[in-house]
């Protein structure tokens, strides 16, 4: 197999998107797909395919291929080229980095083959790279969760509102970035129901709020957002101190500075709310598949992480039964 001598100053499995010059047909191409892309999927997701495939085509161009020239035994060329190859820091590119190239790929293809512009698809019979499914890092106890979210007190609009946050966080186990988009609209702390408008997946879904939530949001509404410049203009439901949309980066630095300051050590991010959620849900007798809806995950495979039981656990039944345990 030829070597990854490059064309370019650039390694071809490194070169950003935008500055791979693909053949006019592939071009074409490529905007087609970018369109169907950016329609389809959130802005992240689609930036994440166009720059994967970016990088394909950048290998493709080094071995004086297009797009329309490739066949099955060049995916998986490049499939082989990928496992072997290194980053700019040395080191290797993870399974989970492989998987998402590749089904980028298989992403491109399928819609150009269905859309009849290629007459088959060249990657349906190249298999996934296979990934190990890792056990969430970092799940806070129940004590810990409670120490976070009561430590975040006041009377001042970013503590109500953040409050709020970690309330909703903890009752929902939602996503920063669905918790980013909630209008005000998505939320009735009456019948204590957040609505999930285009999660991931694009995909809507209703959660129950817990009461604990349902107030803490209805203090936020009376007493902290109408305080927050340009409230009155927003309709979104958290805002940042000065009116704009909170960020991810914004919400998880305002749940790591509550953790500190509740003396929790762990690095704790909105994610973490979010397995914390489900472990201590599934402890305490919830069924999966209710849980699967709660966090609205497509693959039931994605929630049964939690199915695995920790290491503590696991050392309380052997010292409470092995015959040797005590």
């Amino acid at each position: 197999m030829p070597t990854l001598a490059p064309r370019h100053p650039d390694h071809p499995l490194q070169t950003p998107y935008h500055r791979v010059r693909a053949a006019e047909k592939s071009e074409k191409l490529l905007r087609l797909f970018e369109d169907h892309v950016f329609v389809r999927y959130a802005r992240r997701t689609a930036t994440g395919y166009m720059r994967a495939v970016g990088v394909f085509v950048a290998w493709l161009a080094s071995r004086g291929l297009s797009l329309v020239d490739v066949r099955q035994g060049d995916v998986l060329a490049y499939q082989v080229d990928l496992a072997a190859a290194k980053k700019k820091d040395g080191k290797p590119y993870s399974t989970a980095d492989q998987l998402h190239r590749i089904s980028s790929i298989k992403t491109l293809y399928r819609f150009l083959n269905r859309r009849g512009l290629m007459l088959y698809d060249p990657s349906a019979g190249v298999e996934y790279p296979r990934v190990g499914l890792r056990l969430p890092r970092g799940v806070l106890s129940i004590h810990d969760v409670r120490r976070i979210i009561e430590g975040a007190s006041g009377e001042q609009p970013h503590a109500l509102r953040d409050r709020a946050i970690l309330e909703t966080l903890y009752a929902t186990g939602i996503r920063a970035s669905e918790l980013a988009n909630l209008r005000l609209t998505d939320i009735d702390t009456d019948e204590k129901v957040l609505r999930v408008v285009m999660g991931k997946g694009r995909k809507d879904r209703n959660v129950p709020l817990t009461t604990a939530a349902s107030e803490a949001i209805e203090a936020y509404l009376d007493e902290g957002r109408p305080k927050i410049p340009l409230s009155s203009h927003s309709p979104l439901l958290f805002l940042a101190e000065r009116g704009g949309r909170m960020h991810v980066s914004t919400l998880n630095t305002a749940v790591q500075a509550w953790a500190k300051k509740a003396g929790v050590r762990k690095r704790v991010t909105c994610h973490t709310f979010r397995h914390s959620m489900a472990t201590h849900l599934l402890k305490g007798g919830a069924d999966i598949r209710h849980i699967q809806v709660l966090l609205g995950h497509a693959s039931l495979v994605s929630t049964e992480r939690y199915t695995h039981v920790e290491i503590s656990d696991l050392k309380k039944v052997v010292k409470r039964a092995h015959p040797r345990g005590r």
